[in-house]
């Protein structure tokens, strides 16, 4: 375990052609150890408490005004993540699944309505729609593991033709609308440019509803299984001929008993992830083309729950193959998940720059953890194995992540400084509320 504070110190020091001045750059390695350490919330008051600061002024700083390249920072850490996913490649026989890029968004509940991009939208995590900032993301998934490695702000329509919001938010006049699919794509074409090896391109039905953005998969010529919502209209080759419907109906009329395969889409905590799965080609300009699919995947337990997935892939792929590469998209659900444990939806920052800065320090303690826990394996082919006394399962990030916070990066314990941020936070708090109610009374008055 002592490397593994070398480990972070060296990652820390690759960093630095990323940043304008050397007291940025500490506070980036003081950000990153608060991240990695038990503090309650991962916010601009308790990372600044946590790194033995007097007040968070320094912090805020980092992710508001301090010159540094958060974009630089994005692609050291996605080379990390190739570095380490990639470093003992498995050898593939038949159709390639690995590596794969998996597509999803997030989004964070907000109170206020002065955050960069907050608006009433889904919200994955509370399964409903509310006021909230949305991220998409992209995780990259090897026969070795997985990782996050860019990240994009949804902002709303409404929030780009409003000037005087943009301007309170910080946003760059040079940032247009997107589309969550367009952010999506611009990801991928990141990952194109920067040579990342990839073979499958996987996600949920925000992103597989776009033609657009399959068109242009298919046009790179990766290969790709997204899923679709039940309204999608499609044509598909079945034993009777042709038909056209959407995907719920051509399930009910075109599939039979027979047609059904259980197969397990991925490993899950509890097992393995098994539901019934069927295909069927699509007919592309009067005729299948043997490399358009519609797939169908039904609940065990409820057979009247059934998802769709437009494939594109090679002609000889088959359907388990297509069945573990949509399984890669459970992955980023892991991986977003880590993350905020450790802090991805704790920031307390308004602007755009500082959404984008928080984000990307977080996923990169992330990769860090990814790394650690890879190094701890024998390389893919080695005669190493664990001894037999030792059943131990392999180290995870969440648990190298509890290690360095109780080793490494316990919190504060000085009286001195405890007692100086109870003093801080009581009196700020203290002017904070009396400011806000003395706004709102000149406001009752007018």
């Amino acid at each position: 375990m002592g490397s593994w504070l070398q480990s972070l110190l060296h990652l820390h020091q690759r960093l630095s052609p990323r940043f304008a001045r050397p007291e940025v750059h500490l506070h980036a390695l003081l950000y990153l150890q608060a991240v990695l350490s038990d503090i309650p919330r991962k916010n601009g008051w308790h990372i600044a408490e946590h790194a033995r600061q007097a007040r968070p002024y320094g912090m805020q700083r980092l992710l508001s005004q301090a010159v540094w390249n958060e974009d630089g920072v994005r692609d050291d850490l996605r080379a990390l993540v190739c570095q380490t996913l990639l470093l003992h490649p498995l050898t593939q026989t038949g159709i390639p699944l690995f590596p794969v890029l998996v597509i999803d968004e997030s989004g964070f509940p907000k109170r206020g309505h002065h955050s960069a991009g907050v608006a009433p939208q889904y919200c994955g995590r509370t399964g409903r729609v509310e006021n909230c900032q949305v991220g998409v993301f992209l995780s990259y998934v090897t026969a070795r593991g997985h990782a996050l490695i860019d990240r994009e702000l949804y902002l709303p329509e409404e929030w780009c033709a409003d000037l005087l919001r943009r301007r309170a938010a910080h946003i760059p006049d040079q940032v247009p609308f997107a589309t969550k699919p367009e952010l999506a794509k611009r990801m991928v074409q990141r990952a194109q440019a920067a040579g990342l090896s990839i073979c499958w391109v996987v996600a949920d039905t925000v992103y597989g509803h776009s033609p657009d953005l399959r068109l242009f998969l298919e046009e790179q010529g990766y290969a790709y299984a997204m899923a679709v919502p039940s309204i999608e209209v499609m044509c598909v080759q079945t034993p009777t001929g042709c038909l056209l419907s959407d995907v719920a109906s051509i399930a009910k009329q075109a599939l039979r008993a027979r047609d059904w395969l259980r197969l397990s889409a991925s490993q899950g905590t509890k097992g393995e992830r098994l539901f019934d799965w069927a295909c069927l080609p699509i007919v592309q300009a009067g005729t299948p083309d043997g490399r358009h699919w519609l797939v169908f995947r039904r609940c065990l337990d409820n057979p009247n729950e059934v998802a769709y997935f437009l494939v594109w892939a090679l002609s000889n792929t088959s359907l388990p193959t297509m069945v573990q590469a949509i399984g890669c998209r459970w992955h980023i659900e892991e991986d977003l998940q880590a993350c905020k444990a450790l802090g991805l939806d704790q920031y307390e920052v308004r602007s755009y720059l500082g959404w984008y800065r928080h984000i990307t320090l977080v996923i990169l303690a992330y990769a860090f953890l990814v790394n650690i826990c890879l190094k701890q394996l024998a390389p893919p082919g080695s005669q190493e194995e664990p001894p037999p006394s030792l059943p131990l399962l392999p180290l995870t990030p969440s648990e190298v992540h509890h290690l360095l916070a109780r080793l490494f990066f316990p919190a504060p314990t000085s009286a001195p400084l405890i007692s100086a941020w109870s003093l801080f936070r009581r009196t700020h708090q203290y002017w904070a509320g009396y400011y806000h109610r003395r706004r709102r009374q000149k406001a009752r008055s007018a």
